[in-house]
């Protein structure tokens, strides 16, 4: 399942050069992340109810063009693995029909003292019930 959110680039998101900082396409990775939780039914503060947390262990990230002002970019995210602890999200940024950031982000569910932890069978219910866990099993 691919999940999409859109946004519009703000002056304050830009650098000296007139286009996105790099730093900022994390921030608009991480907003879509949380979309898709919310979309699929589990999200983000549901997790911290129940004592869990999502932490990001790694992300390859690849700057393929610049975003400009105003620009609308809608950003793709697909679960592409789920392990009991641990999974991974590919993520895409789109402008028109161009893609300008791939990356891949690489995550781990944590316990209320930030341990590794499996994830919470309510999640993986929503994730699989919203087709996100189809190919990759529940």
């Amino acid at each position: 399942m691919e999940h999409r959110c859109t946004l519009l680039v703000r002056s304050y998101e830009l650098d000296t050069y007139g286009h996105v900082n790099n730093a900022v396409y994390l921030n608009y990775l991480e907003y879509a992340r949380h979309q898709f939780l919310n979309d699929t039914g589990f999200p983000y503060d549901q997790f911290r109810k129940e004592g869990f947390g999502l932490y990001v262990a790694r992300v390859d990230i690849r700057y393929l063009k610049p975003a400009f002002l105003e620009d609308e970019l809608i950003i793709v995210s697909e679960l592409t693995s789920m392990g009991r602890v641990k999974g991974s999200v590919r993520q895409t940024i789109v402008r028109g029909e161009e893609s300008i950031v791939e990356a891949f982000v690489d995550f781990a569910t944590v316990n209320g003292e930030g341990r590794p932890a499996p994830m919470p069978e309510d999640a993986r219910r929503a994730w699989s019930a919203a087709g996100a866990l189809k190919q990759h099993g529940s």
